[in-house]
């Protein structure tokens, strides 16, 4: 009688962990190739878009160096064996500035301005 219950209880303790990938825990092997892959991602990514492997590891400092530079280097493998051109990004465009927009002759109000005074 005692071991049945005993092999009862661990059946059921046995079927409820068995449920912890349903509630989104994940083991520590999820976790390192998850993290393994988002680094290939990020250094193909700097390939394509044109950026140096040095550039790609400051700009993501808290990437794995191993896996951004497989991902950089597997990406330059299949451009270069495709003929593919890489995009670069283009620069953020930069805020007018006081000096480069055109003054009245009077630096008061731009050029374009109406004159209502």
């Amino acid at each position: 009688m005692r071991h049945t219950t005993l092999s009862a209880c661990l059946l059921g303790a046995a079927s409820l962990l068995a449920g912890c990938d349903a509630l989104g825990i994940e083991s520590a092997t999820d976790v390192a190739a998850k993290k393994e892959a988002e680094g290939k991602a990020i250094g193909s990514a700097c390939r394509h878009a044109v950026r140096s492997i040095e550039d790609c590891f400051g700009g993501y400092p808290r990437a794995g160096k191993a896996a951004v530079f497989a991902g950089w280097k597997e990406m330059d493998e299949y451009m270069r064996e495709n003929a593919i051109v890489g995009m670069p990004a283009e620069p953020a465009p930069a805020e007018a500035t006081p000096a480069a927009s055109p003054k009245a002759p009077d630096g008061g109000k731009p050029a374009s301005a109406s004159r209502n005074s």
